[in-house]
């Protein structure tokens, strides 16, 4: 929980007030390796801060083929995840949250964060902070993946994660970066 209050109070400075009440809205969850914190055709009702762990975001991508798990993003230790569309919009996700370690994580549910923003103003910025990060994140990757070679985006992932190769297997990698396992395989011999 202390990773937590540090996080926020770097944005913004903490009451005692607003404190005990981020203490006594928030829980602690585990989840194992492999579990879902969250699957398509639910909505996503809480915001996780991970604590240790790593968690992917992805949806399955239907052919007549064959389904394509695409990962969309990944999250480690002191990093906010949530299923963004279904979270804000109360609508079904499409995709799923699961946990490629042991995750010890705080949750919170979207209806305490509503009360938490009606009661402490103050508050209201650390969302607003938060969405302002993830927005950038999520519009970086949207880039990347749009101007970047494989080698190019494959550098810009390890500027950001170094341990990625340590922690991630390397089909969820390539998944990530847009790109086949082969392909990453020969960027990687590339010396990036």
């Amino acid at each position: 929980m202390e990773k937590l209050l540090f996080v926020i109070g770097q944005i913004v400075a903490v009451s005692p007030a607003l404190k005990t009440a981020i203490c006594n809205s928030i829980k602690k969850e585990i989840f194992k390796r492999k579990e879902f914190l969250l699957s398509p055709e639910a909505v996503s009702n809480k915001i996780y801060f991970i604590e240790s762990g790593l968690a992917r975001g992805f949806y399955l991508k239907e052919s007549s083929k064959d389904t394509k798990d695409i990962t969309t993003w990944v999250m480690k230790e002191n990093e906010f995840i949530i299923s963004i569309v279904s979270f804000y919009s109360r609508q079904l996700s499409y995709e799923y949250i699961e946990a490629l370690e042991d995750i010890t994580a705080w949750s919170i549910s979207y209806e305490r964060i509503q009360q938490l923003y009606q009661t402490f103003p103050e508050f209201n910025a650390v969302g607003r902070v938060l969405t302002e990060k993830y927005y950038v994140q999520s519009e970086r990757r949207s880039y990347y993946l749009r101007t970047q070679t494989a080698e190019e985006r494959l550098r810009s992932l390890l500027t950001d994660f170094p341990t990625i190769f340590g922690r991630v297997k390397h089909h969820y990698v390539a998944s990530l970066l847009g790109i086949k396992p082969e392909t990453l395989s020969r960027a990687m011999k590339k010396k990036i």
